[in-house]
């Protein structure tokens, strides 16, 4: 169904509230494709933004989930006395878990979600199975070509391929704790091209596009739809804070790759807790987004995580069918252009 969009574009899922039932169906209205991101939601929560979703809209949309990774053994005791000392509030228990990963994958079955999606790692062939049986497109989200084959050995429909412009989490499989990015980084198109190369399914781009030019440059590249986030966040219908909505806005804070703010690599806007942890920050997921997460909500833009793709001071605010819209056209126009650029055989 992804090479059938009426407008090859998708709202990205953000988890942390960003994503909405509102911005998802007005997304699907204009002919594009929305997501709702399971992340850090309970299961009962995720099944009434199933519901309001639903109500709100009978086009296709999706469900992103994380996949668990391994517990981490790293001593955080250090870090949380670090962090302490640099909020005024207390800081949380840095614990494991799994994100009610098993319960989500058991409502997303049993309620037909028409698309889900897996960051973080791979789902279980026999999980991608069942899905299949449920009727539901499966995608997985990747960020080297390594990462495309093994998810073609599992049996999804689908890649989301992810460049390191991408604002929010990087979905790489596994953190090496080393490398800012967790691993080798490869920008969109770059990361576009070299999994097409590898794999035969169909791709999905995501990472710092926020115009029309950018849609039709992924398209011309290979892929069958784009990907965006950062393009979203500043909707009337997102659930983006006020202090990170005035933050893009403004526009003058630089990006960087972080694992200050949830132990795992992630683009945002460069703010005071992000250059004093950025350096220091362990790999160790979930456990510090746990840690963090009162002093994330304090609401003070220096303390918060604001994620944030690298052109987002490109972004242009307006109602969500309106950035659908504007996209189309300017990638149509985009294509145009560059077809009047090559001189006929």
């Amino acid at each position: 169904m992804l090479d059938r969009l009426e407008v090859p574009v998708i709202a990205a899922p953000m988890a942390g509230g960003a994503s909405t039932p509102e911005l998802v169906a007005e997304v699907g209205r204009a002919g594009g494709l929305g997501f709702l991101a399971a992340g850090y939601l309970s299961v009962e929560a995720l099944a009434d933004q199933l519901k309001a979703t639903a109500a709100l809209t009978g086009q296709p949309f999706g469900v992103n989930l994380f996949v668990p990774g391994p517990k981490s053994t790293v001593d955080l005791g250090e870090y949380r006395e670090r962090v302490r000392a640099q909020s005024p509030t207390e800081p949380g228990e840095p614990r494991w878990d799994d994100d009610g990963y098993a319960a989500k994958l058991e409502l997303v079955t049993a309620m037909r979600v028409p698309v889900v999606s897996f960051t973080f790692g791979l789902p279980d062939a026999r999980d991608v199975a069942r899905l299949h049986a449920a009727g539901s497109t499966v995608v997985v989200t990747v960020t080297t070509p390594a990462e495309a084959r093994q998810a073609a050995q599992v049996g999804v429909d689908a890649l989301c391929v992810q460049g390191c412009d991408a604002g929010g989490h990087r979905g790489t499989f596994a953190d090496d704790g080393v490398s800012p990015g967790g691993g080798e980084l490869f920008g969109v198109l770059a990361a576009l091209r070299l999994v097409r190369a590898r794999v035969d399914l169909p791709l999905i781009a995501t990472g710092g596009l926020v115009h029309g030019a950018d849609v039709a440059a992924v398209l011309a590249a290979g892929a069958v739809a784009a990907q965006l986030g950062t393009a979203f966040l500043s909707c009337p219908e997102a659930g983006t804070s006020p202090a990170h909505r005035r933050e893009l806005a403004e526009g003058t804070r630089r990006t960087a790759l972080t694992r200050a703010f949830s132990g795992r690599p992630a683009r945002g806007l460069v703010n005071r807790f992000l250059t004093d942890n950025g350096p220091v920050a362990p790999a160790a997921y979930p456990q510090v987004h746990h840690l963090t997460k009162p002093v994330r909500a304090t609401g003070d833009p220096e303390l918060m995580s604001l994620w944030a793709g690298q052109t987002y001071a490109l972004v242009r605010p307006a109602p969500a069918a309106q950035v659908v819209a504007r996209l189309r056209d300017e990638a149509r126009e985009a294509l145009s252009t560059a077809i009047m650029r090559i001189p006929p055989l």
